[in-house]
């Protein structure tokens, strides 16, 4: 199949996708568009919203739409290292075993990743970074596709850890729940109050997905939009000769060389869910927020004059 064939294809199976989603989730078109995005261009993705509002069932429904293996690791303030990975054991026979922990299988749920210590948070960023694990020496390459999609609870609530920033850059986007609408609301309590049980079809192979992958990264980007991405990230940086007086005032920290890669591969992705064969301007603009959400630290004049990091962004596109 050649690669027209194939984005043609990949328009189609998306399609598709969303509405064996759309039989479980009502609603929440952005945050599916945004997480589909993050998987079919490698990447990870952080969902921030309070409790109840279906993250971890969206997550369950994806992976059985996908038709990848899916585990579910609920982190909790006594969770250790060796719960996400596995651990050695002696045997009958007094030899070393390893049994392979959670954090082997293609779709993780990371749920309230946050109310969990940094060093069980820290378990998972070689599994993220290097698709691989490393165990008393031993090194593990995971399966491939393989994606953590972990959940958050807002900042403010008791119990909970603030993610370290090199854990929170190696998630692609970060992606906002918002509360459903009335209308919303009202189809989400006819549909969960009943006994009708929904069949979603598994719409991909492994390899497929894999396949989609590759195609994706096979997209070619002119080089004003690569210059567009980078010069948008690099007037996040407070101090830098591209910062303007607006992001020196409400800036601490911005965001680093992977905001840049997960820019052009995000818009690849959008563009080619949109039928397009190379990205454009508004691709990247399109996916700015998810991206750049997680990767700025307002300071405190920012919190105080009541500046959120969407605003600081949209001043900057």
């Amino acid at each position: 199949m050649s690669d027209v064939a194939a984005i043609h294809t990949l328009v189609q199976k998306r399609n598709e996708l969303k509405n064996e989603i759309a039989k479980v989730i009502v609603g929440q078109d952005e945050v599916v568009n945004q997480i589909l995005i993050c998987i079919f261009s490698g990447g990870h993705a952080l969902l921030v919203g309070v409790p109840g509002l279906a993250k971890t069932l969206l997550v369950n429904t994806l992976s059985r739409a996908l038709g990848l293996e899916f585990k579910r690791i609920q982190f909790t303030p006594d969770l250790m290292p060796s719960d996400i990975l596995g651990s050695e054991i002696l045997d009958e026979n007094r030899q070393f075993k390893f049994i392979k922990g959670p954090v082997f299988s293609n779709i993780i749920l990371a749920d309230e990743i946050n109310r969990t210590p940094p060093k069980t948070q820290a378990a998972l960023l070689e599994a993220m970074q290097e698709r691989s694990v490393t165990i008393a020496g031993h090194h593990y390459k995971l399966d491939l596709p393989y994606f953590v999609l972990a959940t958050q609870n807002p900042i403010e609530q008791e119990g909970t850890y603030p993610l370290p920033e090199a854990q929170l850059d190696r998630f692609m986007f970060a992606v906002k729940l918002e509360y459903p609408s009335y209308e919303e609301e009202i189809e989400v309590v006819k549909r969960t109050t009943t006994d009708n049980k929904v069949q979603i079809q598994s719409l991909f192979t492994a390899q497929e997905i894999i396949d989609f992958q590759q195609l994706l990264r096979r997209i070619p980007v002119a080089d004003n939009v690569i210059e567009y991405a980078v010069t948008l990230v690099g007037k996040t940086r407070p101090k830098s000769a591209l910062a303007t007086d607006y992001i020196n005032t409400y800036l601490d920290w911005g965001a680093g060389p992977r905001a840049s890669q997960n820019l052009i591969l995000a818009a690849k992705t959008h563009a080619a869910f949109n039928g397009k064969f190379s990205p454009d301007i508004e691709d990247v603009k399109a996916v700015a927020v998810g991206i750049l959400r997680h990767r700025i630290i307002k300071n405190y004049k920012a919190d105080a004059e009541g500046i959120t990091e969407e605003m600081i962004i949209g001043k900057i596109v």
